[in-house]
Protein backbone atom coordinates (compact mmCIF):
# COMPACT_ATOMS: atom_id res chain seq x y z
CA UNK A 1 0.00 0.00 0.00
CA UNK A 2 1.41 3.44 -0.94
CA UNK A 3 2.29 5.63 2.01
CA UNK A 4 2.02 9.44 2.27
CA UNK A 5 3.44 11.83 4.87
CA UNK A 6 1.16 14.79 5.64
CA UNK A 7 3.72 17.30 6.94
CA UNK A 8 1.45 20.35 7.29
CA UNK A 9 -2.02 20.70 8.75
CA UNK A 10 -4.68 19.57 6.25
CA UNK A 11 -8.42 19.09 6.53
CA UNK A 12 -9.43 15.70 7.97
CA UNK A 13 -11.35 15.19 4.73
CA UNK A 14 -7.99 14.76 2.98
CA UNK A 15 -7.07 11.90 5.29
CA UNK A 16 -10.41 10.25 4.53
CA UNK A 17 -9.75 10.57 0.77
CA UNK A 18 -6.37 8.86 1.10
CA UNK A 19 -7.87 5.99 3.08
CA UNK A 20 -10.79 5.55 0.70
CA UNK A 21 -8.42 5.31 -2.26
CA UNK A 22 -6.06 2.79 -0.73
CA UNK A 23 -3.28 5.08 0.45
CA UNK A 24 -1.89 5.04 3.99
CA UNK A 25 -1.52 8.55 5.40
CA UNK A 26 0.65 9.54 8.38
CA UNK A 27 0.00 12.97 9.90
CA UNK A 28 3.20 14.41 11.40
CA UNK A 29 3.03 18.19 11.47
CA UNK A 30 5.44 20.70 12.94
CA UNK A 31 8.56 18.59 12.32
CA UNK A 32 11.91 20.29 11.90
CA UNK A 33 13.53 19.93 8.44
CA UNK A 34 16.16 17.51 9.75
CA UNK A 35 13.44 15.36 11.33
CA UNK A 36 11.57 15.08 8.01
CA UNK A 37 14.81 14.21 6.21
CA UNK A 38 15.36 11.30 8.63
CA UNK A 39 11.98 9.68 7.88
CA UNK A 40 11.08 10.77 4.33
CA UNK A 41 12.58 7.61 2.78
CA UNK A 42 9.67 5.69 4.32
CA UNK A 43 7.11 7.46 2.14
CA UNK A 44 5.93 7.42 -1.47
CA UNK A 45 4.29 10.85 -1.22
CA UNK A 46 4.65 14.13 0.69
CA UNK A 47 1.65 16.43 1.21
CA UNK A 48 2.43 20.02 2.24
CA UNK A 49 1.00 23.49 2.43
CA UNK A 50 3.43 26.40 2.81
CA UNK A 51 5.18 25.68 6.13
CA UNK A 52 7.20 22.63 5.12
CA UNK A 53 10.08 23.29 2.73
CA UNK A 54 10.63 20.49 0.23
CA UNK A 55 14.31 21.29 -0.29
CA UNK A 56 16.79 19.55 -2.56
CA UNK A 57 18.23 17.80 0.51
CA UNK A 58 14.82 16.53 1.58
CA UNK A 59 13.95 15.35 -1.91
CA UNK A 60 17.29 13.58 -2.28
CA UNK A 61 16.72 11.82 1.04
CA UNK A 62 13.34 10.56 -0.19
CA UNK A 63 14.64 7.41 -1.87
CA UNK A 64 11.09 6.13 -2.40
CA UNK A 65 9.46 9.52 -2.92
CA UNK A 66 7.31 9.64 -6.05
CA UNK A 67 5.06 12.68 -5.64
CA UNK A 68 4.88 15.96 -3.71
CA UNK A 69 1.46 17.52 -3.42
CA UNK A 70 1.07 21.22 -2.54
CA UNK A 71 -2.36 22.05 -1.15
CA UNK A 72 -2.59 25.50 -2.74
CA UNK A 73 -1.18 27.32 -5.75
CA UNK A 74 2.22 28.63 -4.73
CA UNK A 75 5.15 26.19 -4.88
CA UNK A 76 7.88 28.53 -3.61
CA UNK A 77 8.54 25.99 -0.87
CA UNK A 78 9.19 23.13 -3.30
CA UNK A 79 12.47 22.77 -5.19
CA UNK A 80 10.93 21.78 -8.53
CA UNK A 81 14.23 21.32 -10.43
CA UNK A 82 15.47 19.00 -7.68
CA UNK A 83 12.19 17.09 -7.74
CA UNK A 84 12.39 16.71 -11.51
CA UNK A 85 16.00 15.54 -11.36
CA UNK A 86 15.01 12.91 -8.81
CA UNK A 87 11.96 11.75 -10.75
CA UNK A 88 9.46 13.21 -8.27
CA UNK A 89 6.19 14.59 -9.60
CA UNK A 90 5.14 17.97 -8.16
CA UNK A 91 1.43 18.77 -8.08
CA UNK A 92 -0.51 21.80 -6.89
CA UNK A 93 -4.16 22.86 -6.68
CA UNK A 94 -4.21 26.07 -8.71
CA UNK A 95 -7.87 27.04 -8.42
CA UNK A 96 -8.93 25.86 -4.95
CA UNK A 97 -8.43 29.12 -3.04
CA UNK A 98 -9.01 31.79 -5.67
CA UNK A 99 -12.35 33.02 -4.31
CA UNK A 100 -11.03 33.12 -0.76
CA UNK A 101 -7.97 35.18 -1.71
CA UNK A 102 -10.08 37.56 -3.78
CA UNK A 103 -12.50 38.03 -0.88
CA UNK A 104 -9.62 38.81 1.47
CA UNK A 105 -8.42 41.46 -0.96
CA UNK A 106 -11.86 43.08 -0.99
CA UNK A 107 -12.04 42.84 2.80
CA UNK A 108 -8.73 44.63 3.20
CA UNK A 109 -9.75 47.28 0.67
CA UNK A 110 -12.94 48.04 2.58
CA UNK A 111 -11.10 47.99 5.90
CA UNK A 112 -8.52 50.39 4.49
CA UNK A 113 -11.16 52.74 3.10
CA UNK A 114 -12.99 52.99 6.44
CA UNK A 115 -10.07 52.41 8.87
CA UNK A 116 -12.03 49.59 10.47
CA UNK A 117 -9.17 47.85 12.36
CA UNK A 118 -7.99 51.15 13.82
CA UNK A 119 -11.51 52.20 14.80
CA UNK A 120 -12.13 48.79 16.34
CA UNK A 121 -9.00 49.02 18.49
CA UNK A 122 -9.90 52.55 19.57
CA UNK A 123 -13.45 51.61 20.52
CA UNK A 124 -12.30 48.56 22.47
CA UNK A 125 -10.04 50.93 24.39
CA UNK A 126 -13.12 52.98 25.38
CA UNK A 127 -12.11 56.11 23.46
CA UNK A 128 -15.14 56.71 21.17
CA UNK A 129 -13.14 58.71 18.63
CA UNK A 130 -16.00 59.13 16.15
CA UNK A 131 -14.44 62.13 14.41
CA UNK A 132 -11.00 60.55 14.22
CA UNK A 133 -11.75 57.96 11.54
CA UNK A 134 -13.02 59.77 8.48
CA UNK A 135 -13.12 57.27 5.62
CA UNK A 136 -13.73 57.29 1.88
CA UNK A 137 -16.40 55.60 -0.20
CA UNK A 138 -15.53 52.87 -2.68
CA UNK A 139 -18.44 53.67 -4.98
CA UNK A 140 -17.30 55.75 -7.93
CA UNK A 141 -13.61 55.16 -7.22
CA UNK A 142 -11.19 53.58 -9.69
CA UNK A 143 -9.60 50.27 -8.82
CA UNK A 144 -6.34 49.46 -10.57
CA UNK A 145 -5.56 45.75 -10.90
CA UNK A 146 -1.96 44.73 -11.47
CA UNK A 147 -2.68 41.26 -12.80
CA UNK A 148 -6.11 40.19 -14.07
CA UNK A 149 -5.88 36.42 -13.98
CA UNK A 150 -8.03 34.04 -11.98
CA UNK A 151 -7.91 35.95 -8.67
CA UNK A 152 -7.72 39.41 -10.23
CA UNK A 153 -10.80 38.80 -12.37
CA UNK A 154 -12.78 37.75 -9.27
CA UNK A 155 -11.66 40.91 -7.47
CA UNK A 156 -12.79 42.94 -10.50
CA UNK A 157 -16.23 41.31 -10.41
CA UNK A 158 -16.66 42.01 -6.70
CA UNK A 159 -15.43 45.59 -7.07
CA UNK A 160 -17.91 46.24 -9.85
CA UNK A 161 -20.62 45.08 -7.47
CA UNK A 162 -19.45 47.90 -5.20
CA UNK A 163 -19.88 50.33 -8.14
CA UNK A 164 -16.17 50.83 -8.67
CA UNK A 165 -14.57 51.47 -12.05
CA UNK A 166 -11.89 48.87 -12.83
CA UNK A 167 -8.76 49.29 -14.93
CA UNK A 168 -6.15 46.58 -15.28
CA UNK A 169 -2.54 46.13 -16.31
CA UNK A 170 -1.77 42.62 -17.46
CA UNK A 171 0.51 41.84 -20.44
CA UNK A 172 -1.38 38.60 -21.05
CA UNK A 173 -4.86 40.09 -20.90
CA UNK A 174 -6.44 40.36 -24.34
CA UNK A 175 -8.80 43.20 -25.25
CA UNK A 176 -11.55 40.65 -25.82
CA UNK A 177 -11.11 39.15 -22.37
CA UNK A 178 -11.01 42.63 -20.82
CA UNK A 179 -14.29 43.48 -22.52
CA UNK A 180 -15.86 40.26 -21.26
CA UNK A 181 -14.81 41.21 -17.73
CA UNK A 182 -16.09 44.76 -18.25
CA UNK A 183 -12.71 46.21 -17.33
CA UNK A 184 -10.44 48.63 -19.16
CA UNK A 185 -7.01 47.36 -20.09
CA UNK A 186 -4.34 50.05 -19.64
CA UNK A 187 -0.59 50.44 -19.51
CA UNK A 188 1.06 50.55 -16.12
CA UNK A 189 1.72 54.29 -16.07
CA UNK A 190 -1.91 54.95 -16.99
CA UNK A 191 -3.04 52.74 -14.12
CA UNK A 192 -0.83 54.67 -11.70
CA UNK A 193 -2.27 57.94 -12.97
CA UNK A 194 -5.93 56.94 -12.58
CA UNK A 195 -6.24 54.46 -9.71
CA UNK A 196 -7.61 55.42 -6.29
CA UNK A 197 -6.94 51.89 -5.06
CA UNK A 198 -4.32 49.47 -6.38
CA UNK A 199 -4.47 45.72 -5.79
CA UNK A 200 -1.79 43.25 -6.88
CA UNK A 201 -2.49 39.79 -8.33
CA UNK A 202 0.69 38.71 -10.07
CA UNK A 203 3.47 36.23 -9.30
CA UNK A 204 6.84 37.40 -8.06
CA UNK A 205 9.25 37.36 -11.00
CA UNK A 206 12.26 39.40 -12.03
CA UNK A 207 9.86 41.53 -14.05
CA UNK A 208 7.39 42.13 -11.21
CA UNK A 209 9.75 42.42 -8.23
CA UNK A 210 9.31 45.85 -6.63
CA UNK A 211 6.79 46.80 -9.30
CA UNK A 212 5.58 49.34 -6.76
CA UNK A 213 8.63 51.35 -5.76
CA UNK A 214 9.75 54.92 -5.18
CA UNK A 215 9.46 55.86 -8.84
CA UNK A 216 6.16 54.15 -9.60
CA UNK A 217 4.52 55.37 -6.41
CA UNK A 218 5.51 58.93 -7.36
CA UNK A 219 3.48 58.49 -10.57
CA UNK A 220 0.36 57.54 -8.63
CA UNK A 221 -2.54 59.77 -7.74
CA UNK A 222 -1.87 61.52 -4.43
CA UNK A 223 -3.73 59.66 -1.69
CA UNK A 224 -3.73 56.29 -3.45
CA UNK A 225 -4.29 53.18 -1.32
CA UNK A 226 -2.44 49.90 -1.96
CA UNK A 227 -3.50 46.31 -1.15
CA UNK A 228 -1.21 43.30 -1.63
CA UNK A 229 -2.49 39.77 -1.07
CA UNK A 230 -0.31 38.21 -3.78
CA UNK A 231 3.40 37.93 -3.00
CA UNK A 232 5.80 39.75 -0.75
CA UNK A 233 8.41 41.61 -2.76
CA UNK A 234 5.97 43.05 -5.29
CA UNK A 235 5.98 46.24 -3.22
CA UNK A 236 9.19 47.80 -1.97
CA UNK A 237 8.37 48.12 1.72
CA UNK A 238 10.87 50.89 2.46
CA UNK A 239 9.61 52.94 -0.48
CA UNK A 240 5.92 52.64 0.43
CA UNK A 241 6.72 53.53 4.05
CA UNK A 242 8.35 56.73 2.83
CA UNK A 243 5.43 57.41 0.47
CA UNK A 244 2.94 57.02 3.32
CA UNK A 245 4.96 59.32 5.57
CA UNK A 246 5.06 61.97 2.82
CA UNK A 247 1.31 61.71 2.20
CA UNK A 248 1.68 60.44 -1.37
CA UNK A 249 0.07 57.15 -0.29
CA UNK A 250 -2.89 57.42 2.06
CA UNK A 251 -2.64 53.88 3.37
CA UNK A 252 -1.78 50.28 2.60
CA UNK A 253 -2.95 46.80 3.51
CA UNK A 254 -0.56 43.84 3.35
CA UNK A 255 -1.24 40.14 3.72
CA UNK A 256 2.20 39.19 2.40
CA UNK A 257 5.69 40.49 3.17
CA UNK A 258 9.21 40.40 1.77
CA UNK A 259 10.27 38.17 4.67
CA UNK A 260 7.87 35.73 6.30
CA UNK A 261 7.06 35.04 9.04
CA UNK A 262 7.04 38.81 9.40
CA UNK A 263 7.74 39.35 13.08
CA UNK A 264 9.71 42.57 12.75
CA UNK A 265 8.78 44.73 9.77
CA UNK A 266 9.30 48.45 9.07
CA UNK A 267 5.58 48.84 8.33
CA UNK A 268 4.48 47.57 11.73
CA UNK A 269 3.15 50.27 14.01
CA UNK A 270 2.17 52.65 11.21
CA UNK A 271 -1.44 53.73 11.80
CA UNK A 272 -2.07 53.95 8.04
CA UNK A 273 -1.12 50.30 7.44
CA UNK A 274 -3.25 47.19 7.97
CA UNK A 275 -1.36 43.90 8.28
CA UNK A 276 -2.57 40.30 8.31
CA UNK A 277 -0.40 37.16 8.59
CA UNK A 278 -0.80 35.69 5.09
CA UNK A 279 -4.48 34.86 5.50
CA UNK A 280 -5.44 35.01 1.82
CA UNK A 281 -6.27 31.31 1.61
CA UNK A 282 -7.30 30.90 5.23
CA UNK A 283 -10.96 29.96 5.14
CA UNK A 284 -12.55 26.67 6.05
CA UNK A 285 -13.88 26.26 2.53
CA UNK A 286 -10.58 26.96 0.82
CA UNK A 287 -8.61 24.70 3.14
CA UNK A 288 -11.02 21.86 2.57
CA UNK A 289 -11.06 22.41 -1.20
CA UNK A 290 -7.29 22.35 -1.67
CA UNK A 291 -6.78 19.54 0.85
CA UNK A 292 -9.32 17.25 -0.80
CA UNK A 293 -8.01 18.11 -4.27
CA UNK A 294 -4.39 17.36 -3.43
CA UNK A 295 -5.36 14.09 -1.72
CA UNK A 296 -7.35 13.00 -4.77
CA UNK A 297 -4.54 13.90 -7.17
CA UNK A 298 -1.82 12.18 -5.14
CA UNK A 299 -3.93 9.07 -4.59
CA UNK A 300 -4.73 8.77 -8.29
CA UNK A 301 -1.08 9.03 -9.19
CA UNK A 302 0.13 6.53 -6.60
CA UNK A 303 -2.55 3.96 -7.36
CA UNK A 304 -3.23 4.34 -11.08
CA UNK A 305 -0.43 6.51 -12.50
CA UNK A 306 -2.86 9.25 -13.50
CA UNK A 307 -1.28 12.71 -13.43
CA UNK A 308 -3.31 15.84 -12.71
CA UNK A 309 -2.10 19.42 -12.18
CA UNK A 310 1.54 18.42 -12.40
CA UNK A 311 4.08 21.19 -12.73
CA UNK A 312 6.99 19.16 -14.00
CA UNK A 313 5.56 16.34 -16.16
CA UNK A 314 2.71 16.11 -18.63
CA UNK A 315 -0.66 14.60 -17.95
CA UNK A 316 -0.82 11.58 -20.21
CA UNK A 317 -1.19 7.85 -20.36
CA UNK A 318 1.77 5.52 -19.80
CA UNK A 319 1.48 4.36 -23.41
CA UNK A 320 2.05 7.82 -24.83
CA UNK A 321 4.83 8.76 -22.42
CA UNK A 322 7.74 7.01 -24.13
CA UNK A 323 6.74 8.28 -27.60
CA UNK A 324 6.17 11.85 -26.55
CA UNK A 325 9.02 12.42 -24.12
CA UNK A 326 11.50 14.13 -26.51
CA UNK A 327 8.69 16.04 -28.25
CA UNK A 328 7.44 17.30 -24.90
CA UNK A 329 10.86 18.76 -24.15
CA UNK A 330 10.94 20.38 -27.60
CA UNK A 331 7.44 21.86 -27.25
CA UNK A 332 8.24 23.17 -23.76
CA UNK A 333 11.43 24.89 -24.94
CA UNK A 334 9.76 26.41 -27.99
CA UNK A 335 6.90 27.75 -25.85
CA UNK A 336 9.27 29.08 -23.20
CA UNK A 337 11.42 30.70 -25.90
CA UNK A 338 8.42 32.57 -27.31
CA UNK A 339 6.98 33.37 -23.87
CA UNK A 340 10.17 34.92 -22.52
CA UNK A 341 10.28 37.23 -25.54
CA UNK A 342 6.58 38.20 -25.31
CA UNK A 343 6.12 41.62 -23.73
CA UNK A 344 2.58 42.58 -24.77
CA UNK A 345 -0.86 41.01 -24.57
CA UNK A 346 -1.30 37.68 -26.32
CA UNK A 347 -4.09 37.42 -28.86
CA UNK A 348 -3.46 34.19 -30.73
CA UNK A 349 -1.24 31.11 -30.62
CA UNK A 350 -0.92 28.78 -33.62
CA UNK A 351 0.95 25.50 -33.34
CA UNK A 352 1.80 23.42 -36.40
CA UNK A 353 3.04 19.84 -36.22
CA UNK A 354 4.73 18.55 -39.35
CA UNK A 355 6.09 15.17 -40.47
CA UNK A 356 6.47 12.62 -37.66
CA UNK A 357 5.19 15.14 -35.12
CA UNK A 358 1.96 15.41 -37.10
CA UNK A 359 1.24 11.72 -36.52
CA UNK A 360 1.44 11.91 -32.73
CA UNK A 361 -1.13 12.61 -30.03
CA UNK A 362 -0.50 16.35 -30.05
CA UNK A 363 -2.86 17.37 -27.24
CA UNK A 364 -0.25 17.04 -24.47
CA UNK A 365 2.29 18.69 -26.76
CA UNK A 366 0.01 21.69 -27.22
CA UNK A 367 -0.62 21.85 -23.48
CA UNK A 368 3.08 21.78 -22.62
CA UNK A 369 3.83 24.40 -25.30
CA UNK A 370 1.19 26.67 -23.75
CA UNK A 371 2.62 25.98 -20.31
CA UNK A 372 6.05 27.08 -21.52
CA UNK A 373 4.55 30.15 -23.21
CA UNK A 374 2.46 31.34 -20.25
CA UNK A 375 4.75 30.40 -17.34
CA UNK A 376 7.03 33.47 -17.42
CA UNK A 377 4.25 35.78 -16.21
CA UNK A 378 1.52 33.58 -14.76
CA UNK A 379 1.96 31.67 -11.54
CA UNK A 380 0.90 28.08 -11.16
CA UNK A 381 0.63 27.27 -14.87
CA UNK A 382 0.94 23.61 -15.76
CA UNK A 383 0.06 21.40 -18.68
CA UNK A 384 -3.40 20.74 -17.31
CA UNK A 385 -4.53 24.27 -16.61
CA UNK A 386 -2.62 26.11 -19.36
CA UNK A 387 -5.37 25.64 -22.00
CA UNK A 388 -7.99 26.79 -19.46
CA UNK A 389 -5.97 29.86 -18.57
CA UNK A 390 -5.49 30.68 -22.26
CA UNK A 391 -9.26 30.46 -22.81
CA UNK A 392 -9.99 32.59 -19.74
CA UNK A 393 -7.68 35.27 -21.07
CA UNK A 394 -9.26 35.30 -24.50
CA UNK A 395 -6.22 33.84 -26.23
CA UNK A 396 -7.21 31.98 -29.38
CA UNK A 397 -5.32 28.69 -29.60
CA UNK A 398 -5.20 26.46 -32.67
CA UNK A 399 -3.19 23.33 -33.40
CA UNK A 400 -2.81 21.77 -36.84
CA UNK A 401 -1.16 18.51 -37.82
CA UNK A 402 0.46 17.98 -41.20
CA UNK A 403 1.95 14.66 -42.19
CA UNK A 404 3.87 16.35 -44.98
CA UNK A 405 7.65 16.41 -44.69
CA UNK A 406 9.59 19.60 -45.44
CA UNK A 407 13.23 20.33 -44.71
CA UNK A 408 12.99 18.23 -41.56
CA UNK A 409 11.38 14.85 -40.95
CA UNK A 410 9.72 16.24 -37.82
CA UNK A 411 8.98 19.87 -36.95
CA UNK A 412 7.00 21.91 -34.46
CA UNK A 413 6.31 25.57 -35.25
CA UNK A 414 4.75 28.04 -32.81
CA UNK A 415 3.33 31.34 -34.03
CA UNK A 416 2.50 33.91 -31.35
CA UNK A 417 0.35 36.92 -32.25
CA UNK A 418 0.42 39.81 -29.78
CA UNK A 419 -1.10 43.27 -29.90
CA UNK A 420 2.06 44.63 -31.52
CA UNK A 421 3.71 41.87 -33.54
CA UNK A 422 3.76 38.26 -34.74
CA UNK A 423 6.66 36.01 -33.74
CA UNK A 424 7.43 32.46 -34.93
CA UNK A 425 9.82 29.87 -33.62
CA UNK A 426 10.32 26.35 -34.97
CA UNK A 427 12.29 23.36 -33.79
CA UNK A 428 13.09 19.74 -34.56
CA UNK A 429 14.79 16.74 -32.95
CA UNK A 430 18.35 15.63 -33.66
CA UNK A 431 18.89 12.22 -32.02
CA UNK A 432 15.92 13.04 -29.76
CA UNK A 433 17.56 16.32 -28.68
CA UNK A 434 15.61 19.58 -29.20
CA UNK A 435 17.05 22.08 -31.70
CA UNK A 436 15.82 25.52 -32.71
CA UNK A 437 15.88 25.73 -36.51
CA UNK A 438 13.98 28.94 -37.27
CA UNK A 439 13.14 32.23 -35.54
CA UNK A 440 10.90 34.77 -37.27
CA UNK A 441 11.62 33.20 -40.63
CA UNK A 442 15.38 33.33 -40.08
CA UNK A 443 16.97 29.90 -40.32
CA UNK A 444 19.58 28.78 -37.78
CA UNK A 445 20.35 25.67 -35.81
CA UNK A 446 20.91 25.84 -32.09
CA UNK A 447 20.45 23.90 -28.91
CA UNK A 448 19.13 25.90 -25.96
CA UNK A 449 21.37 25.92 -22.92
CA UNK A 450 20.33 26.77 -19.37
CA UNK A 451 21.32 30.40 -20.05
CA UNK A 452 20.94 31.55 -23.65
CA UNK A 453 21.39 35.14 -24.78
CA UNK A 454 18.97 36.18 -27.54
CA UNK A 455 20.02 39.12 -29.69
CA UNK A 456 18.06 40.50 -32.65
CA UNK A 457 20.18 42.88 -34.67
CA UNK A 458 20.91 44.32 -38.10
CA UNK A 459 23.57 42.33 -39.92
CA UNK A 460 26.51 44.77 -39.78
CA UNK A 461 30.27 44.18 -39.81
CA UNK A 462 31.89 44.15 -36.39
CA UNK A 463 28.82 43.14 -34.40
CA UNK A 464 30.09 39.68 -33.40
CA UNK A 465 33.39 41.10 -32.27
CA UNK A 466 31.73 43.87 -30.25
CA UNK A 467 29.39 41.45 -28.55
CA UNK A 468 32.15 38.94 -27.78
CA UNK A 469 34.41 41.66 -26.40
CA UNK A 470 31.65 43.07 -24.19
CA UNK A 471 30.85 39.65 -22.76
CA UNK A 472 34.53 38.88 -22.20
CA UNK A 473 35.12 42.23 -20.49
CA UNK A 474 32.38 41.32 -18.01
CA UNK A 475 33.72 37.83 -17.29
CA UNK A 476 31.03 35.98 -19.24
CA UNK A 477 32.21 32.88 -21.06
CA UNK A 478 30.59 31.84 -24.34
CA UNK A 479 29.79 28.13 -24.66
CA UNK A 480 28.17 28.21 -28.10
CA UNK A 481 27.47 30.98 -30.60
CA UNK A 482 24.79 30.45 -33.26
CA UNK A 483 23.92 32.97 -35.98
CA UNK A 484 21.24 33.28 -38.59
CA UNK A 485 20.17 35.88 -41.15
CA UNK A 486 17.93 36.19 -44.15
CA UNK A 487 20.53 37.78 -46.43
CA UNK A 488 23.63 39.92 -46.15
CA UNK A 489 22.95 43.23 -44.44
CA UNK A 490 19.43 42.24 -43.39
CA UNK A 491 17.95 41.28 -40.02
CA UNK A 492 19.97 38.76 -37.99
CA UNK A 493 19.55 36.71 -34.85
CA UNK A 494 22.21 35.43 -32.47
CA UNK A 495 21.66 32.70 -29.86
CA UNK A 496 24.58 32.66 -27.47
CA UNK A 497 24.81 30.03 -24.76
CA UNK A 498 26.76 31.42 -21.79
CA UNK A 499 28.16 29.91 -18.62
CA UNK A 500 27.33 32.80 -16.29
CA UNK A 501 24.22 34.81 -15.54
CA UNK A 502 24.21 38.14 -17.35
CA UNK A 503 23.26 41.06 -15.11
CA UNK A 504 20.67 43.67 -16.14
CA UNK A 505 23.48 46.20 -16.36
CA UNK A 506 25.40 44.11 -18.90
CA UNK A 507 22.20 43.45 -20.86
CA UNK A 508 21.69 47.21 -21.01
CA UNK A 509 25.22 47.59 -22.40
CA UNK A 510 24.49 44.99 -25.09
CA UNK A 511 21.27 46.79 -25.99
CA UNK A 512 23.30 49.94 -26.66
CA UNK A 513 25.55 48.24 -29.19
CA UNK A 514 25.05 49.57 -32.74
CA UNK A 515 22.40 47.69 -34.72
CA UNK A 516 20.90 45.83 -31.73
CA UNK A 517 17.08 45.77 -31.80
CA UNK A 518 16.27 43.45 -28.90
CA UNK A 519 18.26 41.56 -26.31
CA UNK A 520 17.06 39.13 -23.67
CA UNK A 521 18.62 36.47 -21.45
CA UNK A 522 16.54 33.32 -21.82
CA UNK A 523 16.61 30.62 -19.16
CA UNK A 524 15.61 27.00 -19.71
Amino acid sequence: MPKVLIADKLSTQAIDVFKQRGVEADVKTGLAPEEIIKIIDQYDGLAVRSATKATAALIKAGKNLKVIGRAGIGVDNVDIPAATANGVVVMNTPFGNSVTTAEHTISLMMSLARQIPQANASTHAGKWEKNGFMGVELAGKTLGLIGAGNIGSIVADRAQGLKMRVVAYDPFLSKERAEALNIEKVELDELFKRADFITLHTPLTEGTKNILNKDSLAKCKKGVRVINCARGGLVNEADIKAAIESGQVAGAAFDVFEEEPAKNNILFGMPQVICTPHLGASTTEAQENVAVQVAEQMSDYLTTGAVTNALNIPSMSAEDASKLKPYLQLADQLGSFAGQLTETGLKEVRIDYEGKAGKLNTKPLTAVALKGLLSPLIEGVNMVNAPVIATERGIEVSATSHERVGDYQTLIRITVVTEKRTRTVAGTLFADKPRIVEVNGIKLEAGLGAKTLYVNNDDKPGFIGSLGSLLGKNGINIAYFHLGRNEAGSEAIALVEVDQTISPEVLAEIAKLPSVKQVKLLEF
